[in-house]
């Protein structure tokens, strides 16, 4: 096999696992981050493989919820008022993706995308030895009261369709058999038993990066500004000089659609501000992933302690972060599990790359043959980086990907 040099921009879980994947189809990797490994959006979040998470935010009826969810904060959706207007794009795009039409085939390749990355992660575990980092506890969805119980079940009812495994509760009692602990008001759930989650985020990260440089892998802590197309190959662009790569993967998560820009594709991604806050070792008995859909956030195992987080704000990079959000997650998680303890808390933000319609772009560039992308995943990076991962190095490959890539295309907008 001819051996490209293939440039990885991005070192989050989606630039690391297609790293891997690329060295181990025989291609020499070299990854570029400004920061470092994982040290933005994939270093923080809840640590979750949420594969029975295939419902788009872009639902039918969401724009009639939105105005109520939108007026309040520090509630589970919000745009800050500085920035509502350069969102409002952004927001009709959404608003389109939530018809009947557009979200049914968002849903199907969500679904599609998630079946893949499941079976591509247990390789990825396997190859990496990474059980050791693997926590495979099911996941706890919350329902206060048969109404809002009987009005999830549709949703139920299309995850069942699509492969997804899943047992109802109707009791406070058979809740606590799985999840002792939680306040009385939570009188219904399902129990999905295949999610599974990563003892720690950033480690499952660093553990890959680990393998990838043992194998010969290159990772720079370096700053790229700008692509151009360079003869057959592709030009990267640093503060202090410039780059030359047979090819680039562009992995840079909620940044990546400024470098799109610098070949003349404009991408239509916005930034989910996620806020949270991990608790130390005896916070709680926690024994599963806990998902309050209601309040719109989660509670999770964390290196033996406790992490409260979620929400979506939706205020692009450069606004200072609302901590009052983490903090009021925080105070609903202590009356939900009225055994919390909250004293030294650890507050974090992270920003999720996020496209309208809730689905990734992976694809080449259709400016730069020689460029391909791969971000956008919104709340599901973590979830879907090894599927990503195959699917760019069957692309990179000349290889057909497992799946149609038409619904993640740079070009469907």
């Amino acid at each position: 096999m001819e051996r490209n040099e293939i440039k990885i921009v991005g070192a989050g879980i989606i630039g690391i696992s297609t790293a891997l994947e690329l060295q181990r189809c025989g291609y020499n990797v070299c990854v570029l981050d400004r920061t470092g490994v994982a040290s933005e959006t994939s270093a923080g979040n809840a640590g979750a493989f949420a594969f029975s998470d295939i419902v788009p935010l872009a639902t039918p009826g969401i724009v009639l919820k939105a105005p109520k969810w939108l007026l309040d904060p520090l509630g589970p959706l919000s745009i800050p008022p500085a920035y509502a207007l350069k969102i409002t794009p952004w927001m009709l795009r959404f608003w389109r993706a939530s018809w009947r039409d557009r979200y049914t085939a968002a849903l199907t390749a969500q679904a599609e995308l998630n079946a893949l990355s499941r079976d591509a992660l247990e390789r990825q575990i396997k190859d990496v030895d990474g059980e050791p980092l693997m926590q495979r506890d099911g996941q706890l969805q919350l329902y206060e009261g048969a109404q809002e119980f009987r009005a999830s079940l549709d949703g139920w009812e299309l995850r069942r369709k699509h492969g997804v495994v899943f047992e109802h509760l109707e009791s406070p009692g058979a809740i606590a058999e799985i999840q002792p602990g939680l306040d009385a008001r939570f009188t219904h759930a399902a129990f999905t038993p295949n999610w599974m989650n990563t003892t720690d985020p950033y480690l499952w990260a660093a553990h890959l990066a680990q393998v990838f440089r043992s194998r010969g892998g290159v990772i720079k802590q370096v700053n790229v500004l700008a692509l151009e197309q360079d003869g057959d190959g592709v030009r990267l662009t640093m503060p202090n000089g410039s780059l030359h790569a047979d090819r680039v993967v562009v992995a840079a998560g909620a940044w990546s659609h400024h470098l799109a820009r610098t070949l003349g594709d404009h991408m239509p991604l916005e930034t989910e501000r996620g806020y949270n806050t991990t608790l130390p070792q005896g916070a709680f008995d926690l024994r599963t992933h806990v998902t309050f859909g209601r309040h719109g956030f989660v509670v999770s195992r964390i290196n033996g302690g406790v992490r409260v987080g979620g929400a979506v704000e939706l205020g692009g990079l450069n606004l200072p972060p609302n901590f009052k959000r983490a903090d009021i997650l925080l105070q609903k998680a202590a009356k939900f599990l009225p055994g919390l303890k909250t004293d030294e808390g650890r507050q974090w933000m992270g920003f999720r790359p996020s496209m309208p319609d809730s689905l990734p772009v992976i694809g080449a560039s259709p400016r730069a043959a020689n460029v391909v992308y791969a971000f956008g995943h919104g709340h599901l990076g973590l979830t879907q980086s090894a599927g990503t991962a195959a699917l760019v190095a069957a692309l990179v490959s000349g290889k057909t990907p497992a799946v149609s890539m038409k619904p993640y295309a740079p070009t469907r907008f």
